[in-house]
């Protein structure tokens, strides 16, 4: 069987000007970057109205046994223009962390594949670069302020930006900096977190346009002074420098699947400290282009559709008009009780077990007034009688459900699916609403998220955090959307609950202010921001083969 770097490999990509032609571009409205990607030059562009339908592609919750998100995005995207409509897919970037580390490449999986796909996974154009430079001259002149005399008054222990890194690295989570004697600073104590934890790559994922973008970040709360007051990116006048290095990180990246079809790449914010969606930017920009626009959200629905929802909708004005969960058999058999070993083996009363994580996110993805298809990635050791299970419990909720073979037929192997939405998409069913309102008081918000989606039976938030929040909604923080950071496996904090757990506390642990962004982060539970490397992280078998070609990456 060939691996995914393999069939990328094998397959012949059109110049990125034919890519570009397909949506319309002229040639001064793409900046390659080599034969098959480019920047979209936005202003060049003069792009009209966002006339597309927006389908979001989300999961049921994460497992060891894999799900195929993207894989599944790209196969959609592919089979919506097989069946004759333009569509565009519109994904995060890949982050270099996880590609040394234990998961791997994200560029899709088998024949839905975006590429270049070593090029995509190893440094793209650059984006992940401009976006750490950014955020880290930040912690330069907040640290160079206090050397030379501090004039802000910033409370050194009181400083909350710190510096990040695009590599797994658990050595640099906590870290006492500024030793070695006076000409160095003041020592205090910091950390690293990953790049995708950025608060600025959030910001450039949410920002309109360049103007939106300095003054977002702009707003970026770095710290506060011995009197308790927020002191900002724009007190230390560095939003002009920062958005110098992002201005040309802001424009979409332009790719093409591996049957040829065009796709936006753009930002790659987490999906736990952040919201986890690819750039409004991009994604406006694809509307704009496309009759159907493909995106995604990270992890299982209920914290990417949600935050997809609740914070990049709502911000942006965004309108989806259906949504694809999909669901693999593995997946619901470990959320049915049975180990990871014995997934091969045929189980359809586990299947029926596991059925509940599926039919709580329908639930889920339907309380914002979003149709919704799933779509059962297809593994070769399912089962009739073990599809037929996921399927009636789709049908529990009135969602069909298709079997898709996009991982090895590409996008004839999602063809059904993509009638099924084009055709759901197409109705007009949808009535969007966000899941709460702009002026409900924060903690009214989290607690909203938590029984509605997590359905937990209560929050558990300490006086202080009562009151940090409270303090927030008196600054002018109170009308802003809360991004809640708790375990991706489970729909509450325990990731050791599976399936559709209820009545449980959901205990927040701490309250962050992304300022900039524009939302409010409710850290439930023990949330990673700097990921570490696994006992045999990918980095160890990645090398050029005596051909000169890269292996090892998937």
């Amino acid at each position: 069987m060939l691996t995914d770097i393999q069939i990328s490999r094998a397959a012949r990509l059109q110049p990125i000007s034919a890519i570009a032609a397909k949506l319309g571009l002229q040639p001064d409205a793409i900046e390659p970057y080599g034969h098959h990607k480019a920047k979209i030059d936005l202003a060049a562009a003069g792009l009209g109205d966002t006339r597309g339908r927006l389908i979001l592609v989300t999961a049921i919750n994460p497992t060891p046994a894999g799900e195929g998100k993207t894989t599944t995005s790209v196969g959609l995207a592919d089979a919506l223009c097989r069946i004759g409509h333009k569509t565009v897919l519109a994904l995060r970037e890949p982050s270099l962390g996880p590609c040394f580390g234990t998961k791997g490449g994200a560029t899709g999986g088998g024949y839905a594949q975006v590429g270049p796909m070593e090029d995509i996974n190893l440094h793209f154009t650059g984006d992940f670069h401009a976006i750490t430079s950014a955020h880290n001259l930040l912690a330069a002149m907040i640290d160079n302020h206090i050397h030379w005399g501090n004039a802000l008054d910033i409370d050194v222990r009181r400083v909350v930006w710190r510096r990040v890194l695009d590599i797994n690295d658990r050595a640099l989570r906590q870290i006492v900096q500024s030793v070695g004697g006076v000409g160095n600073g003041f020592p205090r104590e910091s950390g690293f977190d990953i790049t995708v934890a950025s608060e600025v790559m959030a910001i450039l994922c949410l920002a309109r346009d360049l103007d939106d973008l300095e003054e977002r970040l702009g707003r970026i709360v770095i710290g506060y002074t011995r009197a308790k007051t927020p002191v900002t990116a724009s007190d230390l006048k560095a939003a002009g420098a920062m958005t110098v290095l992002l201005a040309q990180a802001i424009k979409p990246n332009l790719v093409q699947t591996l049957e040829g079809n065009p796709a936006l790449l753009h930002g790659g914010p987490f999906a736990n400290i952040a919201h986890g969606c690819n750039s409004v930017i991009a994604t406006r920009a694809a509307l704009a282009l496309g009759d159907f626009v493909v995106t995604e959200a990270g992890f299982g629905a209920d914290l990417g559709a949600e935050k997809f929802f609740d914070i990049k909708c709502r911000q942006a004005g965004l309108k989806p008009a259906a949504a694809v969960i999909v669901a693999t058999v593995r997946a619901l058999k470990m959320n049915g009780g049975v180990a990871k070993a014995d997934l091969g083996s045929e189980d359809v009363e586990a299947v029926r077990r596991g059925s509940v994580n599926l039919v709580r996110h329908i639930e889920n993805v339907r309380s914002f007034g979003v149709p919704v298809v799933v779509a059962i990635n297809h593994f070769t050791s399912d089962t009739d009688a073990e599809i037929e299970v996921l399927r009636e419990a789709a049908a529990s909720q009135g969602a069909d459900a298709h079997v898709c073979r996009h991982w090895a037929d590409g996008g004839a192997g999602a063809e059904d699916l993509a009638h099924s939405v084009a055709a759901l998409a197409g109705s007009d069913a949808a009535q969007f609403a966000p899941l709460y309102p702009d002026d409900l008081p924060l903690i009214d918000k989290i607690n909203t998220v938590a029984t509605r989606i997590y359905r937990a039976g209560s929050v558990a938030a300490s006086p202080a955090i009562l009151a940090q929040l409270g303090r927030w909604e008196e600054a002018g923080y109170g009308h802003l959307p809360v991004c809640m950071a708790k375990t991706q496996y489970s729909f509450s904090a325990d990731p050791t609950l599976l399936g559709a757990p209820s009545g449980h506390v959901l205990p927040v642990r701490e309250v962050k202010l992304s300022a900039g962004a524009g939302f409010v982060v409710a850290i439930c539970g023990e949330i990673m921001t700097m990921p570490g490397l696994p006992r045999v992280p990918a980095a160890e078998s990645i090398r050029f083969d005596a051909r000169g070609e890269i292996e090892g990456l998937f």
